[in-house]
């Protein structure tokens, strides 16, 4: 029997890590309709890239690690347990890694949407998830969508709640969010759109959107729907049977209100410890505090969420050299004995 960790012997996930490495360098009009065809052709197809995305994810994930000072990898990044990783992640994940020679670095990530998604759960917490050709969607707390890329268009559609959508660029195949009696067109653009009972309410943050007029026999004269930029909001409501659209400009102060339910991510490069810490104390949490002057030089670099003080702690103890001691409100770091 051949060795899985240096061969792949699945033909189908051997297929599904090349489409993986393509999509994620960016796939051209025709690797799309191809793309497409080939999930609709066999439900092992999506299944297959479902898993090694899902393997991918927990590796984009050590993007977050930059272990200058660190001989260990922290488990806090990896998204699915290690066993469950290590039965199949050799013949499949190895491949697109030698396929690949740079791919999307997003965290968290969910699988992929496959060609349509027919179930819409309810995000209990916020989420990130990567579309088939690179796009993204954050979705709030309480937001569910249903994703359709099987057409000519890629497709949307927002059931209840918020979400922002930075739209991976192509011309050929416009990018269509449905919410409500709304659909707003994109190419390459980023916005944010969020669905009340009375209400939607569309903010774009990069580029340019198309607000279609609502196609729906129930409502009386419909104004002329906006053509957005970026820094503008549009509520389109019904008012006395008539469908409005109102535009108004948003400050950059009001943007950041807006959009305060996505995590903020601190940035490091080599950074000493003491200004990291000093970071994350300003977002709020548990204190972190230097007790030991032998780490006032430690140097760390990473990407981290600022509203998650207690997984870089982790991390620092796994990696690191550093035990923490957390009392009331307070993690005191010291040099590991």
């Amino acid at each position: 029997m051949s060795d899985p960790k240096t061969s792949v012997t699945d033909p189908v996930e051997a297929a599904a890590a090349q489409w993986l490495a393509r999509r994620d360098r960016g796939l051209t009009a025709a690797e799309q309709d191809a793309y497409l065809q080939w999930l609709r052709s066999d439900a092992r197809h999506g299944a297959a890239v479902a898993r090694l995305e899902k393997a991918w994810t927990a590796l984009d994930a050590l993007n977050c690690w930059r272990p200058g000072h660190s001989v260990e990898p922290n488990p806090d990044l990896l998204a699915v347990p290690r066993r469950r990783i290590s039965a199949w992640l050799p013949a499949g994940l190895a491949a697109a890694a030698v396929l690949a020679a740079g791919f999307f670095l997003l965290w968290p990530e969910q699988e992929p949407a496959g060609p349509a998604v027919a179930a819409a759960p309810v995000v209990q917490d916020y989420e990130r998830r990567l579309l088939p050709d690179g796009s993204v969607i954050e979705l709030n707390r309480g937001a569910a969508v249903v994703v359709d890329y099987a057409g000519a268009e890629r497709r949307v559609e927002l059931m209840q709640g918020e979400a922002h959508f930075t739209v991976a660029k192509n011309a050929d195949r416009p990018f269509v969010v449905q919410a409500g009696l709304v659909a707003i067109r994109a190419v390459g653009t980023a916005f944010n759109v969020r669905l009340e009972p009375a209400t939607v309410e569309v903010l774009v943050t990069e580029g340019r959107v198309r607000v279609d007029k609502p196609i729906t026999p129930a409502t009386g004269p419909v104004a002329e729907m906006p053509l957005l930029e970026a820094g503008q909001r549009a509520i389109i409501a019904t008012v006395d049977a008539a469908v409005q659209a109102v535009v108004a400009p948003v400050s950059p102060e009001d943007m950041l209100a807006a959009l305060a339910w996505q995590p903020k991510r601190l940035e490091f490069s080599e950074t000493p410890l003491d200004e990291v810490l000093a970071e994350f104390n300003r977002h709020g949490g548990p204190q972190l505090v230097i007790g030991d002057p032998a780490l006032v030089a430690l140097r760390v670099g990473g990407s981290f969420r600022a509203d998650n003080a207690e997984a870089f702690v982790r991390l620092l103890e796994s990696g690191f050299g550093v035990e923490a001691e957390r009392t009331a409100g307070r993690i005191i770091l010291r040099r590991a004995r």
